[in-house]
């Protein structure tokens, strides 16, 4: 009935054409992940067994399992949570809630932005003045984790104020008008709506927490220790600083040792994600709006 016009053929041709390169850029993405996801697999997952989890690296570092590794892996990433968690939520609650829209509200979302883009390097180098020099906490895991926390505080503080501020104004409003106070607002209405928002911050934090190197590295890593971390005044074997040195400093290393270290590290962050992505999706689900 309708011819197709000289238009809207070159539309549709334009759209097939926006279709596949958007496509091929997807690609471009994924595929390179995937081939290092695989490569991990087939030359890693030979090493990998319970032994290899819950023992401690034998005979120079060559033999062995990753056990305090990755134990000390987990204690960092939960003592930077314990930090960064309320102070992170904290400022964003005062950024989206309190905060008017003048030149010092300005100056620190500025700050915020410019302590993200901050090389870990510098952040480390920060941590071994501050917390194991000035404050006398030595190598330790208090040390490491404060300066993780310092570290990852942007994503937190961005995230959780992007999520707060997507709640509906018509909510709050509703809230006042009800006789409720602001911080009642906030506490019973801004923050279990805006939890999921936050959930994304606190996934992005983990993965960056455990996969930095330096910042541990100066601050309360070791290169190997034969105890297991009694407390946060203790140093502590890391994952990623281990697969630093076995794939690097260490001679003699089995070649498929370095992929075994690496596959686990990407497990374990994976793990954590998958906890935090689940958590979130449950709380997604009793949204009413």
């Amino acid at each position: 009935m309708f011819e197709t016009s000289a238009l809207n053929a070159r539309n549709k041709q334009v759209q097939r054409l926006v279709r596949i390169l958007f496509l091929l850029m997807t690609l471009f993405l994924i595929v390179p992940v995937l081939i290092i996801l695989a490569t991990l697999v087939v030359k890693g997952s030979s090493v990998i067994s319970i032994d290899f989890l819950f023992t401690s690296p034998t005979e120079g570092m060559t033999a062995g399992g990753i056990f305090p590794a990755l134990l000390g892996t987990v204690f960092l990433v939960a003592v930077d949570l314990v930090i960064a968690i309320p102070i992170g939520i904290s400022a964003a609650i005062y950024l989206s809630e309190y905060a008017g829209n003048n030149w010092l509200t300005r100056v620190i979302n500025l700050a915020i932005i410019n302590l993200a883009g901050v090389p870990s390097i510098v952040h480390a180098l920060f941590g071994l003045g501050a917390f194991v020099l000035f404050f006398g906490f030595g190598t330790s895991i208090l040390a490491a984790s404060l300066t993780l926390a310092i570290m990852t505080l942007p994503l937190v503080i961005v995230a959780s104020k992007e999520s707060m501020q997507a709640v509906p104004q018509a909510f709050r409003e509703a809230s006042w008008n009800m006789g409720a106070t602001r911080w009642q607002t906030i506490r019973r209405v801004v923050l279990p709506n805006a939890i999921p928002g936050i959930l994304t911050g606190l996934i992005l934090e983990i993965s960056r927490t455990a996969g930095e190197t330096a910042p541990i590295m100066f601050t309360g890593a070791v290169f190997f220790t034969p105890f297991l971390p009694q407390g946060i005044f203790d140093q502590t074997m890391a994952m990623p600083l281990h697969l630093f040195v076995v794939a690097t400093q260490v001679p003699g290393v089995p070649e498929d040792l370095p992929y075994g270290v690496a596959l686990m590290l990407i497990a374990l962050v994976l793990f954590m994600n998958a906890l935090s992505i689940a958590f979130r999706a449950w709380l997604r689900g009793k949204k009413k709006w």
